[in-house]
C-alpha cells in the first residue's frame, strides 16, 4: 500500500473516532431530554440518574479517544496488509463526497482526508512552477481552458459516458485544458480566495505568454468562479485580465431549493422539545452546502449563524465587466414543460436560479438572452455528458 492510501486510512479512522464521540454527545443530550421533560421540575432521583449516566457517557468518550489514537497508530503498521482499494477513481470519489459533506470539519481538525485546492492536466497534479508545468504539459500553450466541478465532485466527474467537454474542446480549439480540484465543503468564498491566489501564482509561472483564459463551471463551481473573480478584481490580479469567457452549467446563482429545505428541517427540529437534540444531525452539513441556500459568494454573506432561518442577506455581486458570460439551465421536462417542471429545474437547481433571475430585479444577473440556453430533458449531471450541451458550448466558444 502506498503512502497516500496509508494517509487515507488514518484519516478515516480519525473521522470515525470523532463521529463516535459526536453521536455519544447526541445520545447523552437525548437522554437528558427524556429524563428531564421540558417545562417540568426535576426530582432528586432524576438528577441522580443523570449523574450516573453522565459517568457512563464520559467513559465512552474517553475510551473512544484512546482506541482512536491506537487505531490511528496501528494503521500505519498495518497499511501494507490492509491497503487493497484498487480503483483510484473510487477512492477519489469517496474522498470528494466526504469533503463535500464535512470538508470544513476536516480542515478544522486537520484530518488528512481534506482536499487541498490544485489544478490537474490529464489526471496529473500541476504544481505552479515553470519547469514542472512544462514537464507535465508538453504541449502547453497560451490559451487555457479551466473546468471547475461542483459540490461533492472532483475533476474526474467531467468524464461521463465516454465524453469529456474539456478534452473534446481542447482538441477542437487547440487549448491547454486544466481541471480544478477543491474542497467543496469549505465556504464558497474560502475556495474563491484560494482559487484567486492559485491562479495568480500559476499565471506568473506559466511557461509561455498567456493569450486568454476560459472557464467552464458546473453547479457550485460557478459560484467559486464568480467569487474568485470578485476577489481577484478587487486586488487587481493579473490573471483576471486574461479571462474572456465563462460558461456556467446549472450554477445556483440564487441558491438551490434542497438546501433551503434542509434549513427548514433544522428549524422544525429545533422547535420540538424532544426532537431538539437531533437538530445536531441537520447541522452536519458543511459550510459549502449551506452556502448553496442563497448562492453566497463573499465572506460577508455568511458571518451570521449559517443555520439561522433568515432571508437572503447576500451582497449583490454582478457578473464581471468585459467578460462574456453564458449560462445553461437544465430542466427535467420536455420542450412544452409544466410549471412544476420549471420549478424543479434539473432536480437540483431551478431554471431561474441557473439563469441568474431573481424576484428582486436589483439582484438579477442580466445574462444576455443569446447567452442563455435551457437544456430540456436534462438532469443536473446530464449536462456533463450531453452532446447537445457540448454543441452549444462549442458554438459560444467559437
Amino acid at each position: 500500500m502506498d503512502e497516500k492510501k496509508d494517509t487515507d486510512l488514518q484519516g478515516v479512522s480519525r473521522l470515525l473516532t470523532e463521529a463516535t464521540i459526536g453521536i455519544t454527545n447526541l445520545v447523552e443530550a437525548m437522554h437528558k431530554r427524556v429524563v428531564h421533560p421540558p417545562l417540568l421540575p426535576s426530582t432528586p432521583i432524576q438528577h441522580l440518574i443523570t449523574k450516573i449516566t453522565g459517568f457512563t457517557f464520559k467513559n465512552v468518550r474517553r475510551s473512544t479517544r484512546f482506541v482512536g489514537r491506537s487505531v490511528d497508530k496501528a494503521l500505519g503498521h498495518l497499511a501494507p496488509v490492509l491497503g487493497n482499494i484498487k480503483e483510484k477513481d473510487d477512492r477519489d470519489t469517496i474522498r470528494s463526497v466526504l469533503n463535500g459533506v464535512l470538508g470544513d470539519y476536516l480542515v478544522q481538525h486537520e484530518n488528512p482526508l481534506q482536499i487541498s485546492i490544485h489544478v490537474r492536466h490529464q489526471g496529473k497534479v500541476i504544481k505552479p512552477i515553470k519547469n514542472l508545468i512544462t514537464k507535465s504539459c508538453p504541449k502547453v500553450n497560451g490559451t487555457i481552458l479551466l473546468l471547475i466541478h461542483g459540490s461533492c465532485m472532483n475533476d474526474t466527474h467531467w468524464t461521463r459516458k465516454g465524453h469529456n467537454h474539456g478534452t473534446a474542446l481542447a482538441e477542437e480549439f487547440d487549448q491547454t485544458t486544466l481541471f480544478l480540484r477543491y474542497n467543496s465543503g469549505q465556504h464558497v468564498s474560502t475556495n474563491g480566495q484560494q482559487l484567486n491566489t492559485l491562479l495568480e501564482t500559476l499565471i506568473k509561472e506559466w511557461p509561455v505568454p498567456i493569450e486568454k483564459i476560459t472557464f467552464i463551471a458546473h453547479s457550485m463551481g460557478g459560484l467559486v468562479t464568480r467569487s474568485a473573480l470578485y476577489y481577484g478584481q478587487q486586488k487587481e490580479q493579473l490573471w483576471t485580465t486574461y479571462v474572456q469567457k465563462i460558461v456556467f452549467l446549472a450554477t445556483p446563482h440564487h441558491g438551490a431549493p434542497l438546501e433551503k429545505l434542509g434549513n427548514y428541517i433544522d428549524v422544525i427540529l429545533e422547535s420540538i422539545p424532544y426532537a431538539k437534540p437531533f437538530a445536531r444531525l441537520g447541522k452536519i452539513r458543511s459550510a459549502g452546502v449551506t452556502d448553496l441556500r442563497y448562492g453566497n459568494l463573499l465572506d460577508e454573506d455568511w458571518q451570521d449563524d449559517r443555520f439561522k432561518m433568515q432571508n437572503d442577506q447576500r451582497i449583490h455581486v454582478p457578473l464581471p465587466d468585459k467578460i462574456d458570460c453564458y449560462s445553461i439551465a437544465g430542466i427535467v421536462g420536455k420542450q412544452k414543460s409544466s410549471t412544476v417542471s420549471q420549478l424543479l429545474g434539473d432536480t437540483m437547481v431551478t431554471v431561474k436560479s441557473a439563469l441568474g433571475q431573481h424576484k428582486n430585479e436589483t439582484k438579477n444577473l442580466n445574462f444576455e438572452e443569446e447567452h442563455t440556453w435551457i437544456a430540456h430533458d436534462h438532469t443536473h449531471t446530464d449536462l456533463l455528458s450531453s452532446n447537445d450541451v457540448y454543441i452549444k458550448i462549442k458554438e459560444w466558444l467559437s
